[in-house]
């Protein structure tokens, strides 16, 4: 029981603390160090074998279950404003070290090969963000044309500002064009959804409607711990007209689930 009362308090803290350093972060530039700090500890957190072994334990209680969507709640807002800071100060700012950028490096390299992304690839990114590191690195890796996609429209334009200083700025580029107005959709070969995009069922409802029938679309999600960090995805999970695979593994930041159109499979 006293171990429950220390996860329970471990939450609250976390919550508050990132929510605060955020809120500071405004007013002094030396905090956003602070905050990438705090969100290094968060990934410890989660990554702990302790609270992995004891989340089965503990994720009915009502009170866990209200802490770990006030800290994703958190800890999402501090990203996004820890990001649109690192893509405005450039490569120059000590903060882009991090263990979250190495550990989403990783993971983004392991999802290309997943993916099967290739040069002759036309990968869409929803929810691309102001440093797009995923998009960035897609390119990068694979040389394939890569379009991000985020509804924020400073974050667009801070997002272009990070590509420029990448050498493979002519095969990225960026959109803030709801899904419906982006021709792209329909020529994409690969569509990942980022773990930060809340509506993740109603952008596949769009996306069933536009995207080819040959995507392959990758959802990141993060369920148990993992969502103190990122939206979920239902376990289980049925969606007539698609067939899923999972790709995930233990290192990973995130997990994720392939979703490909039935009509695909049996034409295969």
């Amino acid at each position: 029981m006293l171990e429950e009362y220390e996860f329970i308090l471990s939450l609250k803290l976390l919550e508050f603390e990132i929510r605060q350093i955020t809120s500071y972060t405004s007013a002094f530039p030396k905090c956003y160090t602070m905050l990438k700090n705090k969100l290094d500890d968060l990934s410890d957190f989660i990554y702990k074998e302790e609270n992995i072994q004891n989340w089965p334990l503990w994720q009915s209680n009502i009170e866990v279950q209200e802490l770990s969507r006030n800290v994703r709640e958190a800890s999402i807002r501090a990203l996004r404003v820890l990001e649109k800071y690192q893509a405005g100060h450039g490569e120059k700012d000590e903060i882009q070290q991090s263990k979250y950028m190495d550990l989403l490096s990783d993971s983004v390299r392991s999802e290309v090969a997943c993916l099967q992304i290739v040069q002759q690839s036309k990968v869409l990114f929803i929810g691309s963000g102001a440093f797009p590191v995923s998009a960035l690195i897609i390119a990068q890796v694979t040389g394939a044309e890569v379009v991000g996609q985020d509804l924020d429209q400073e974050a667009v334009e801070l997002a272009e500002q990070a590509a420029a200083m990448s050498d493979r700025i002519n095969r990225v580029s960026f959109t803030h064009q709801p899904l419906k107005e982006l021709a792209f959709v329909q020529e994409a070969t690969h569509i990942i959804v980022a773990s930060h995009v809340a509506n993740k069922q109603e952008v596949l409802e769009d996306l069933r409607q536009l995207a080819s029938s040959r995507v392959k679309i990758s959802i990141r999600y993060g369920n148990g711990l993992k969502s103190l960090f990122n939206y979920t995805w239902p376990e289980g999970n049925h969606l007539p007209g698609w067939t899923q695979s999972r790709a995930s593994t233990v290192s990973q930041l995130y997990d994720t689930v392939i979703l490909e159109k039935a009509m695909q499979m049996k034409e295969v």
